[in-house]
């Protein structure tokens, strides 16, 4: 895969890292981990092999995605402090209005 096509079928503002999976197969592997390395930093990602079954880095791809995706929404906001209300549809107060007679839950 490359940059190209990464972008190409993607969104606009996704958060790419490149992982390989069931590395706990060994005798399966048909790319080393140096080669995934390689290729992600050709791409500009970070890198991480993963094993489902073994539970290896899976958490930690996970929470690394959200600290990029976070550190991404706090460049955003430093840039541009009109986005902080931007996407304020609804608004939660402390007395509801009741409708047509419903619970209050």
């Amino acid at each position: 895969m490359t940059c190209t096509q990464i972008k190409t079928y993607s969104w606009d503002n996704a958060q790419v890292i490149l992982v390989g999976n069931k590395c706990d197969m060994e005798d399966e592997r048909v790319i080393s981990f140096e080669r995934g390395k390689q290729l992600a930093d050709e791409l500009g990602l970070e890198f991480y092999e993963t094993s489902a079954k073994e539970n290896i880095n899976v958490k930690a791809v996970f929470e690394r995605l959200v600290d990029i995706i976070c550190d991404k929404m706090s460049e955003s906001l430093d840039t541009d402090p009109n986005l902080v209300n931007a996407n304020k549809s609804t608004r939660l107060t402390e007395n509801p209005q009741q409708q047509n007679g419903s619970c209050q839950c």
